[in-house]
């Protein structure tokens, strides 16, 4: 996601379990109740997690200027490096305040409510009279509609209505262009939505929409990206950042430089494919419209419709209750959103839209395709000399999104000459937009292929050569890091993987027809952190309620914030109940740029620090509608900061590559991350893992090509783009750091959503080079390629 805007050091806070409590100042103690009562916990029982859990809750770790201890998931680490007498392993096994909750293990929330069917996505309120809409995608790739013809679909029994350019509601002024649907003729690229039937049923819809005839007057088409397209520009922004960087001269310190790599990498378009499709349901009532939708920010959705529909925020309720993932796709409003609540108002009823899984790459964003050139210099004992990453990338003709590639360079290694640069191409494609770790997920996977070239050009251990580079500061900006430990997940993962027993020589382990090989590559993601508003109340029968307008994508995003309510109030975890996803509660940020717990987190724990501080206050029964408190971050979370601020892992890959076939096999994948405070260790390894699954599937399986004479992508569902399954994903491991940052947020938490993908496939990349000697530079990975490399050096 692109930055939400500069964060601001933040003073420390004493979490409430910093230090032993009063018994006196225990809310709890004032609500008259024992300490066993149980709470309702959204509506389920909950049990807290014993302290004896072999997950181990993970504790709030030791400053960051020493060595750090290391967490993994299960079982603990046993630490036999550590002398006796160092209190790491205590610290390890905290477990945060006097609830025990932050940092615990607890089980998600919702999860009950999902596997069983309980759980209520977008597309699934049976409202009364509801209807459906099936939308009509552009057949060519540029240019106008001069004819809608809905006569055979409007003949269709349960047919309620077509809505075309000529005739759909006017939509108000907004400043992205996707959302401008059925407002003029104009195709900009295939795929665009030219029509929209609603009929009764589902498969009435979809039949109408097939029936629908649309004529069009062509135009020639662009959809080449291509690094001398005459067109190409450079971006005044990329990601929030200035779109060029550069310091010193790059250009003389490379030509001057003892060791040179000069090497291109192409990362092809890639499509978010969350299980649950964007979806809409609508309902008007009068002039207040509701919307039931699969969003990761309601009030971000809430708002743009209040634009786009000429209405006050107080008349749209926009619900999300249950997000099925998103991965970026769904941080702003899409398509879907606009038409099912355009549809609603023509026919006066209900109507729900769920994207076609093969429509989704051209409508609700894309990872952009990016040509990335590396240039590194370096003198003959591995120091870097120069860095220079230069962008290519395209947009669409509706609206710019830049794939910001670039950032990384900025931030990951010691030198004094650098050149950042991005160069945008605009096309006739669909515009694409954020996906998992955008521009850090393309840009490490080139970078640190790089740097795995240029250890080979030097014959140093390639961790040793990034240890070599680690910067004091951040080399772009001059700013000290508010805490950065990659070196510390360098040698934690090599000692875990076992890497000094690596024989470097690429092509020199077989068995049978099989290559083996290992790789390694750093990784980091920015912390980024928005206002948030929360509210906490106390109940007298000794509950809480904590509200905001947080979206659980999947994440666990109820449970962590009800640990971190728990922690601050000083309460066992099932007293507090959370309930987020709908845009009448506080408002909160979307989820996206690993920053929804950082955000979300501090408003809460603010809320129930200032509850916490009135029940001690207050004596006798709480009056029946209990006790509240509010917090609002503005001005705080969201202000500057003087420290460079970011997650750092280290990822470590062993892959099998088969000499008959062509096929990548990967026997294990280990990642190693430093995200400050870890708040649950066990949907703190889900998001590693799932991202390390996802980087796996971008090395090996996941691509798209652009069909330059239709337009379109042809990989356009599950059966051609080839998602990661259960026999894909080998034995991966996740483990942490211990790393105790005071310039985050009061719990000291980073973001971990996105770390974990950004540096699996140069991993994965390095791993396949150094098992067949054979460096290749575009992915995916796939056994035609290998094969034909592999061919080629025989």
């Amino acid at each position: 996601m692109p930055p939400i805007g500069p964060p601001q050091e933040n003073p420390r806070h004493r979490l409430p379990g910093d230090h032993p409590r009063d018994p006196r100042d225990d809310p709890m103690a004032r609500t008259g109740l024992p300490a066993d009562v149980p709470g309702e916990g959204d509506g389920l029982s909950y049990t807290e997690p014993s302290r004896d859990d072999p997950e181990g809750p993970a504790g709030r770790g030791t400053p960051a200027d020493t060595q750090p201890g290391v967490r993994r998931d299960a079982p603990p680490d046993t630490h036999p490096d550590t002398p006796p007498g160092d209190d790491r392993t205590a610290a390890a096994g905290s477990g945060g305040g006097p609830s025990g909750a932050l940092g615990a293990p607890a089980a998600r929330r919702e999860g009950l409510l999902k596997v069983t069917g309980a759980a209520r996505y977008a597309a699934e309120y049976p409202l009364p009279g509801r209807a459906h809409a099936w939308p009509v995608p552009a057949a060519v790739a540029r240019g106008r509609v001069t004819g809608v013809d809905t006569t055979a679909a409007l003949v269709l029994p349960g047919v309620l209505a077509v809505l075309t350019p000529s005739d759909a509601p006017r939509l108000g002024p907004s400043d992205d262009g996707t959302l401008a649907v059925l407002q003029n003729p104009r195709v900009p690229h295939r795929g665009w939505c030219v029509a929209l039937v609603v009929a009764e049923t589902l498969e009435t819809a979809r039949a109408a929409a097939r029936a629908v005839r649309v004529t069009y007057a062509t135009e020639d088409h662009d959809v080449r990206l291509r690094p001398d397209h005459p067109d190409a520009y450079e971006p005044e922004k990329a990601g929030g950042e200035p779109g060029r960087f550069e310091l010193g001269d790059p250009e003389g310190a490379f030509a001057a430089a003892g060791v040179r790599v000069d090497v291109d990498y192409r990362v092809p378009p890639l499509h978010n494919h969350p299980m649950e499709p964007h979806a809409t349901t609508a309902v008007w009532d009068g002039d207040r419209l509701t919307v039931y939708t699969s969003t990761q920010g309601g009030t971000t959705v809430r708002s743009v419709l209040a634009e786009l529909f000429a209405l006050p925020e107080d008349r749209i309720t926009v619900v999300g209750e249950h997000v099925g993932g998103g991965f970026g796709a769904k941080g702003t409003p899409r398509p879907d959103v606009v038409l099912a609540a355009m549809a609603a108002r023509r026919t006066g009823r209900p109507v729900t839209l769920a994207y076609p899984r093969h429509q989704m790459p051209t409508v609700v964003g894309h990872r952009a395709p990016t040509l990335n050139r590396l240039r590194l210099g370096a003198t003959a004992d591995g120091h870097l000399t120069t860095l220079l990453h230069e962008v290519t990338t395209q947009t669409s003709r509706v609206k710019e999104y830049v794939e910001y590639a670039g950032l990384p360079a900025r931030v990951m290694y010691a030198t004094e000459h650098l050149r950042s640069s991005h160069r945008v191409v605009p096309l006739d494609v669909p515009t694409p937009s954020w996906m998992r770790a955008p521009g850090e997920a393309p840009g490490m996977y080139a970078l640190e292929s790089a740097m795995d070239e240029l250890a080979g050009a030097l014959g140093i251990d390639p961790v040793e050569l990034r240890i070599r580079n680690e910067p004091d500061h951040e080399p772009a900006g001059g700013q000290p890091f508010s805490s950065r430990n990659v070196v510390a997940c360098l040698r934690e993962g090599a000692r875990r993987f076992g890497w000094e027993t690596r024989d470097p020589r690429p092509a020199a382990r077989a068995e049978g027809p099989l290559l083996l090989g290992t790789g390694v590559a750093a990784a980091t993601y920015p912390f980024q952190i928005g206002a948030s508003t929360a509210s906490a109340q106390a109940l007298p029968d000794g509950t809480f309620v904590v509200r905001l307008n947080a979206a659980d994508i999947g994440t666990g995003a109820r449970t962590v914030l009800a640990q971190i309510a728990a922690d601050a109030l000083g309460a066992p975890l099932d007293r507090v109940r959370t309930e987020v996803g709908r845009s009448d509660l506080p408002p909160a940020p979307l989820a996206g740029g690993s920053s929804g717990t950082a955000s979300w987190g501090w408003a809460v724990h603010e809320a129930c620090t200032r509850l916490a501080s009135r029940l001690a206050g207050h004596s006798g029964p709480l009056p029946a509608k209990g006790l509240t408190a509010r917090a609002d971050t503005a001005g705080r979370a969201d202000a500057d900061s003087p420290y460079s601020r970011h997650a750092f892992g280290a990822h470590f890959a062993e892959v099998t590559v088969d000499t008959v076939t062509g096929e990548i096999r990967v026997r294990r994948l280990l990642g190693v991350y430093a995200a400050g405070r870890i708040l649950n260790a066990r949907t703190a390894r889900s998001q590693f893992v799932g991202a390390m699954t996802m980087g796996l599937g971008m090395a090996l399986t996941e691509g798209s090509t652009m069909d330059t004479a239709f337009g379109d992508f042809p990989e356009a569902d599950l059966a051609s783009y080839h998602v990661p399954a259960n026999a894909d994903v080998p034995d991966i491991e996740a483990a942490w750091i211990e790393e105790d940052d005071p310039h985050l947020n009061p719990m000291g938490s980073k973001g971990i959503g996105e770390i974990g993908i950004v540096g699996t496939a140069a991993a994965l990349g390095n791993a396949v080079h150094h098992a067949t000697g054979i460096r290749f530079r575009e992915l995916p990975l796939t056994p035609d390629r290998i094969l034909t490399g592999l061919l080629s050096e025989r």
